[in-house]
C-alpha cells in the first residue's frame, strides 16, 4: 500500500511541476504518458453511474439515495457523522470502489471508537486516486489515532508541502500542531505510567456516550452524564443527532458498582443536564444545563432527593456565553470554572473568582497564559489541598485531542501544566478526571477500543513504585501454571498529588428524641483559627461526611437552631490517614441545666493560660452568647486525680476563669458569666487509664438561666 501512496504522491508533485513549467507542450506529452502508467498500477475508481452499473438500476438508485442521505448527515457534523456512516456503508456494499465514498467512510470512522478501521478506507481512497489532497491529512489523523506516529508525521508533512501558499498560511498552524502532538505522544509512550485502566463495564456504560464522572466524598456514589435514550419516545437533539443528556448514578456495593439508574429528583428535564461537580459535603450537585446557551446550576439534596436547579450567582455566569465546569475550594470562598466569555486566550478558558468581605463574588479573572491556551480547556477537578488543579486541554503537550493535565499553585503563581502521561492520556479525547478519596484510584472519560459505544467511563488504579524483580523457584512456577500472574509491563510512575484523607461520617441527632437534625458543621484549623470549610448535615437523615487531610489539628463545631453547639477535636498526623471514623453527634436543646464539654479548649500542662488553638472554639462560644443575650452560663474546670486535691481545684478554677475573662474581653456582660473549679470531684471516666484521665481534664459550660 505504501508504494501505491508514494506513486500517487509522485503523480501529484509531477502534475504541479508540469503546470508551473514553461514547456507546456512537452509537459502534456509526459503527463499523458505518466497517467497511462498510473492507470496500470492503480485500481479503477467507479462512479455511481449507469456506465459502471448498467445491469442493476434499482441497486444503483438505492446506493445513490444512501450516499445523498449520508452526505446530508455528514454536513451536519457532530453525532450526525456517526449516523452518516451507516448510509455510506450501505452504499459501499453496492460499490466498494468509489474513491470519495471510501474517503468519507474513513473520515466518519475517525469520530468513532473504531478509528482502526479508518486507515484501510483512507488508503483505499488514495489507491483509487481520490481527487483531493485532504485525504493525506485525514490519513495522518488516522495513523495518529492508531499510534502510528512516524507514519502520521510523514502524511502531515506531505500534505503541508502540497498546499498552495495561501492554503499553507491558513493551515500551517493546524498541521504543525498535529506533528507536535505525535512527537509528544512518542515521548510519553516511552515512559508509561504504572497503572491499570479498566472500563467500568456494562452496568455503568452503555452503547451511547457516557462521561463526566462526579464522585461523592466517601467514594461510594458516582454521578455521571449519559446520552442514552429514555422512555418510549426519547428526545433527540437535532443539532448533533444524539439523545439529550441526562444525569445517572451508580453505587458501590463491596467491590462492584450497581446498575446505573436515572438520578431521582428535580434535576433532569427535557433539555440537556450534565454533571459538573459536587460540594465537599456531598449535599450540593453542580449541573450544566444546555438551554439558553448553557449555564451552570446547583441542586441541593433535601428530604432524600435532589431539589430543583437554581442558578449560580450572576458573577459566575455571563449572558451569551457558555460555562461548563466548576469547582470550589473546601471553604467555599474561591471558585474555578470554565467559560468562553470574552477576554480569554481562545475557545474555553479557566477563570477564577473569590468572595469579598460582604460574601459576594468578585469579578472573575482569567487564570492566565500559564494554564490557558489558544485551544479549549475543560473539565476541572480540584484536589483537597485546594492548590492542585486537574483539567483537560487541547493545547500544551497533548498527545491529540484533549489530554488531562495537572498544575499546582505555588509562590503566588500557577506552575506549568504537566501532562498526566500515557496510558491515562491517549491520542483520543481524555476528559473529566476525578480522584477517589484514597491515593490509588481515579476516574475519567475516554473513547477507546474496549468501549461499549461512544465515550465510556474508565477507572484508573495507580500501582505505585515498581517492586524489585522476583525470581521464582520451582514451586512458584507450578503455582503460576495454575493461576497465571497478573503482569504489568509499565515501568514509569507519575506522581499524582493527592492528600491522604481520613473520612469522618455519621449523623446529627437530637440528644433526647434521636430525631435527625439539619445542622451547620464548621471545620477549623486550630493552629491558625482559619475556617477551612462549612458543611450541612442532610435534613432528612441528619447524615454528614467530612474529608480530613492529614497533618492538621482540627476543631469541628456543630450548630443547629435552638440547640447548644457541639465540638470535636481531631488531631490527625500525616501518617494517621486512610481510615473512616463513624461518629454520631447528639445536640442538646438550649435549656436550663444543660451542659456541654468544650473539646477544643487547650492549656499547657499545669498552666491556666489559654493556648492559641482554643480561640476558634472560644469564638463559637462567644457567638452563642451574643446571639442569645438572655443566656447566663457557668464555666467549670475539671482535672484528673493526679496530684493533690487542693492543687487540682485551684488549677481548674484558674482555667475556668481564663475562659470567662476571654468572653468579658470580647464584650460579654460579666453578670451573665460565672466560673468554678471542681478539681477531680466530678469525673466522667475512670482515672485508672490514660484515656479516662484525658477525658476528665476538660472545660464545660452549663446554662443556669435562659
Amino acid at each position: 500500500m505504501g508504494g501505491i501512496i508514494n506513486k500517487h504522491r509522485c503523480y501529484i508533485t509531477f502534475v504541479k511541476g508540469m503546470i508551473n513549467s514553461f514547456k507546456v507542450f512537452a509537459g502534456l506529452i509526459l503527463l499523458l504518458g505518466f497517467l497511462s502508467f498510473t492507470e496500470t498500477v492503480s485500481a479503477q475508481n467507479k462512479e455511481f453511474t449507469r456506465a459502471y452499473f448498467p445491469d442493476d438500476s434499482r441497486g444503483l438508485r438505492e446506493a445513490r439515495r444512501n450516499v445523498r442521505e449520508g452526505d446530508r448527515l455528514f454536513e451536519q457534523g457532530g453525532g450526525s457523522i456517526v449516523a452518516a456512516l451507516d448510509y455510506y456503508l450501505r452504499a459501499a456494499e453496492f460499490n466498494p470502489d468509489n474513491a470519495l465514498l471510501n474517503m468519507r467512510i474513513g473520515e466518519c470512522y475517525l469520530s468513532t471508537p473504531r478509528v482502526d478501521l479508518s486507515v484501510n478506507y483512507l488508503e483505499r481512497a488514495i489507491e483509487l486516486n481520490v481527487p483531493t489532497l485532504r485525504v493525506y491529512y485525514l490519513l495522518g489523523k488516522a495513523y495518529q489515532q492508531n499510534y502510528r506516529f512516524d507514519e502520521a508525521i510523514e502524511q502531515f508533512n506531505f500534505y503541508r508541502q502540497s498546499l498552495t501558499p495561501q492554503e499553507a498560511i491558513q493551515q500551517r498552524a493546524s498541521i504543525d500542531r498535529r506533528i507536535a502532538e505525535c512527537n509528544h505522544a512518542k515521548q510519553l509512550i516511552n515512559e508509561p505510567l504504572r497503572v491499570f485502566i479498566d472500563n467500568m463495564g456494562s452496568s455503568v456504560n452503555s452503547e451511547f456516550d457516557d462521561y463526566s464522572p462526579v464522585l461523592s466524598p466517601d467514594g461510594n456514589t458516582l454521578y455521571f452524564t449519559s446520552r442514552r435514550p429514555l422512555g418510549r419516545n426519547p428526545r433527540m437533539d437535532k443539532n448533533d443527532n444524539k439523545y439529550f443528556e441526562n444525569i445517572f448514578m451508580t453505587r458501590k456495593v463491596g467491590e462492584q458498582w450497581t446498575t446505573a439508574e436515572l438520578l431521582e429528583g428535580r434535576i433532569n428535564s427535557r433539555t440537556h443536564e450534565a454533571t459538573s461537580g459536587i460540594s465537599p459535603d456531598g449535599q450540593t450537585l453542580y449541573v450544566y444545563r444546555g438551554d439558553k446557551g448553557g449555564d451552570l446550576f446547583e441542586s441541593h439534596f433535601n428530604k432524600g432527593r435532589w431539589g430543583k436547579l437554581q442558578k449560580l450567582p450572576r458573577a459566575l455566569r455571563s449572558r451569551g456565553t457558555q460555562e461548563t465546569s466548576i469547582v470550589f475550594t473546601s471553604d467555599g470562598n474561591r471558585v474555578y470554572f470554565v467559560s468562553d466569555r470574552p477576554g480569554g486566550f481562545g475557545g474555553k478558558d479557566i477563570w477564577t473568582s473569590s468572595r469579598n468581605e460582604r460574601g459576594r463574588w468578585n469579578e472573575p479573572v482569567n487564570l492566565g497564559s500559564a494554564v490557558n491556551t489558544e485551544y479549549d480547556e475543560e473539565s476541572l477537578y480540584l484536589a483537597p489541598d485546594d492548590v492542585t488543579l486537574y483539567f483537560s486541554s487541547q493545547g500544551h503537550n497533548s498527545m491529540g485531542g484533549f489530554d488531562i493535565f495537572r498544575t499546582v499553585f505555588r509562590n503566588g503563581r500557577w506552575a506549568r501544566p504537566e501532562n498526566l502521561g500515557y496510558p491515562v492520556n491517549s491520542p483520543a479525547d481524555d476528559l473529566f478526571f476525578v480522584m477517589g478519596p484514597d491515593d490509588n484510584t481515579a476516574w475519567f472519560s475516554s473513547m477507546r477500543k474496549d468501549n461499549y459505544g461512544g465515550s465510556d467511563i474508565y477507572q484508573i488504579t495507580f500501582l505505585g513504585p515498581e517492586k524489585p524483580l522476583f525470581i521464582p523457584v520451582a514451586n512458584d512456577f507450578i503455582a503460576a501454571a495454575v493461576r497465571p500472574p497478573n503482569i504489568n509491563m509499565m515501568e514509569s510512575e507519575m506522581e499524582i498529588i493527592s492528600v491522604p484523607m481520613t473520612i469522618l461520617r455519621g449523623k446529627v441527632l437530637d440528644d433526647n428524641t434521636e430525631e435527625p437534625l439539619e445542622a451547620v458543621i464548621e471545620l477549623y484549623d486550630n493552629e491558625t483559627e482559619a475556617l477551612l470549610a462549612e458543611f450541612n448535615s442532610a435534613p432528612e437523615t441528619g447524615e454528614y461526611i467530612i474529608s480530613l487531610p492529614g497533618g492538621k489539628n482540627y476543631a469541628i463545631a456543630v450548630q443547629a437552631e435552638d440547640y447548644l453547639f457541639h465540638s470535636e477535636n481531631m488531631n490527625i498526623s500525616e501518617s494517621d490517614v486512610d481510615r473512616e471514623i463513624i461518629n454520631d453527634i447528639r445536640l442538646k436543646r438550649v435549656e436550663v441545666g444543660q451542659s456541654i464539654v468544650l473539646n477544643n479548649i487547650f492549656f499547657d500542662t499545669g498552666a491556666a493560660e489559654l493556648r492559641p488553638e482554643s480561640y476558634a472554639e472560644l469564638g463559637i462560644l462567644y457567638k452563642l452568647m451574643f446571639e442569645n443575650p438572655s443566656l447566663k452560663i457557668e464555666i467549670s474546670g475539671h482535672t484528673d486525680n493526679v496530684g493533690s486535691a487542693g492543687l487540682n481545684q485551684r488549677l481548674s478554677e484558674r482555667r475556668a476563669r481564663s475562659v470567662v475573662d476571654f468572653l468579658i474581653g470580647r464584650g460579654i456582660d460579666p453578670e451573665r458569666l460565672t466560673y468554678k473549679g471542681y478539681g477531680f470531684d466530678r469525673p466522667i471516666a475512670s482515672n485508672e487509664t490514660a484515656e479516662g484521665r484525658q477525658m476528665n481534664r476538660r472545660t464545660e459550660f452549663e446554662i443556669i438561666e435562659k
